[in-house]
């Protein structure tokens, strides 16, 4: 089983035990388990029904943060989080973004390109020093070529126009290229509920796979603003 489906069954798991939780709180059977002895019901059901696998390990495919806890738990209960909250766990998140070391913000758009298509890394059947790909198309629309994408997250084909960046080495454009960064570092600085990965943060991406995927949106050139 990969991470991901390991950790859609787990959080599966998790969602059901709690609304039961939910339930039986509500009934008056006072040998109903609270909520919280079915979360660590689900927590041992889930901690002995994976096991780690190569490069895979069960420890960090189930780690949570505040962040991550927080909007799980708004899921569970159909209840957002409010506007304070998500203004909080933002701002922790935001201290999280590394900004170029060298101050270049743009790479190689080929190479995001490749960055974008690949969808490895991170499953036990990789090599811990292999470079992970970031998987982009399996959310978004890049570019008008490619025939099959995901629709989880907005089209980015024409970002640069739909940002308003022409150039974006211009000192009028530096504002959403440090955007654009700091969204594919860790896009909950910006939405803290987002379901877009973490690149750069949980170490999916380096800081030259980020550039490379910067140059990629926001270049002219590219195949995503021909």
């Amino acid at each position: 089983m990969k991470p991901s489906q390991a950790l859609i069954t787990a959080a599966s798991v998790l969602a059901l035990a709690t609304l039961a939780g939910c339930a039986g709180s509500n009934g008056a059977a006072s040998s109903t388990p609270s909520a919280a002895e079915l979360d660590a019901m689900a927590q041992q059901m889930v901690q002995q029904s994976f096991h780690d696998k190569g490069i895979v390990k069960v420890s960090q495919a189930l780690a949570t943060d505040a962040t991550l806890k927080a909007c799980n738990q708004a899921d569970v209960s159909g209840t957002p989080l409010d506007a304070a909250t998500m203004r909080a766990l933002e701002a922790e998140n935001f201290k999280t973004i590394q900004w170029p070391a060298d101050g270049k913000y743009l790479g190689d758009w080929k190479s995001g390109e490749k960055i974008a298509q690949s969808g490895r890394g991170r499953t036990w059947t990789d090599k811990a020093d292999a470079a992970n790909g970031g998987n982009c198309y399996n959310c978004h629309q890049i570019t008008k070529e490619e025939i099959s994408y995901g629709t989880i997250g907005p089209s980015l084909y024409h970002y640069a126009q739909a940002k308003g960046v022409s150039d974006p080495s211009s000192p009028q454009a530096q504002e959403m290229v440090r955007y654009t960064w700091g969204k594919i570092w860790n896009s909950k600085a910006y939405n803290a509920c987002s379901n877009m990965p973490r690149a750069g943060h949980k170490g999916i991406l380096t800081q030259k796979q980020v550039a490379d995927i910067v140059a990629l949106l926001l270049d002219p050139k590219s195949p995503v603003n021909r």
